[in-house]
């Protein structure tokens, strides 16, 4: 995640609901609006699934409160408002109590297109369809009981295995890719290029391999896996991950497919 940010929290009121502009509302509304025939067309059945049980609102920013109450009645899950950035361990602590923290800002229009940190549009119209299934929201609460147990050493490499499935995750449907992350969701651009480029390298999920596959925040990313049975996703969540972290640490990264990135003198 970076390690700064330009934006501030939005602070929510004593009900935990939020003031948002008039402007910030029609961010909102056009990031919705240009990600409704891209995530019809390019995601899994299982984010179709979950964002029509939540009937996000299209037109102002959705108020955790409210999406809370809908998580709460399927899978026990809530989302928090949380700072623009939070650690690692904070981040795993909340998983691992059924909740996930949503940064309460939403992106200017001058980050349309591109934010490199997470927003409230990442974070809702995103994360929060997979946590209305019962076995996505187990897997969530995995990571973060797992990341419990970690040492702080082992955080940027359990993480991948959240990166790769949840965040940028693709299956299949019917022998059709299709995308399973939330930052697949989100992207008014990457979306499009993991799934109908033909430009990045796909791989076949395998816990081991993930956890030893260097990725970089800022660019599309050149390296996916596909995870063709779901099954394979669940069963994860019952693994020994930071033995798994352990052994993947013991072999060594793997050589990134991606140049590194070039300082700011």
């Amino acid at each position: 995640m970076p390690k700064s940010t330009k934006y501030i929290a939005k602070k929510p009121d004593t009900q935990g609901y939020i003031a948002y502009s008039s402007e910030e509302d029609a961010v909102w509304r056009d990031l919705f609006s240009a990600q409704q025939e891209p995530v019809q067309t390019y995601m899994a059945q299982p984010y179709l699934n979950g964002l029509k049980k939540l009937v996000l609102p299209g037109d102002r920013v959705p108020q955790c409160p409210d999406i809370s109450r809908k998580l709460g009645a399927l899978t026990g899950w809530k989302v928090s408002p949380v700072p623009a950035l939070i650690g690692f361990q904070q981040f795993f602590g909340m998983l691992s109590e059924k909740t996930f923290p949503a940064a309460s800002f939403i992106r200017s229009r001058e980050d349309f297109d591109y934010i490199e940190e997470p927003d409230i549009f990442h974070e809702v119209f995103g994360h929060t369809p997979l946590l209305t299934d019962q076995r996505f929201a187990k897997f969530s609460q995995a990571i973060g009981k797992a990341g419990l147990r970690a040492e702080k050493g082992d955080y940027s490499w359990l993480i991948r295995l959240y990166w790769f499935t949840i965040e940028f995750g693709l299956t299949r449907e019917n022998g059709v890719l299709k995308a399973l992350g939330s930052g697949l969701a989100s992207s008014t651009s990457e979306l499009i290029h993991a799934v109908d480029s033909n430009e990045p390298v796909l791989q076949r999920f395998d816990v081991g391999n993930i956890l030893r596959t260097p990725y970089r925040i800022d660019i599309h990313q050149p390296v996916y896996f596909v995870i063709e049975d779901l099954d394979e996703l669940f069963a994860a969540a019952e693994r020994d991950l930071i033995a798994d972290v352990k052994v993947a640490q013991a072999k060594g990264l793997f050589a990134p497919l991606f140049p590194p990135k070039q300082k700011v003198s």
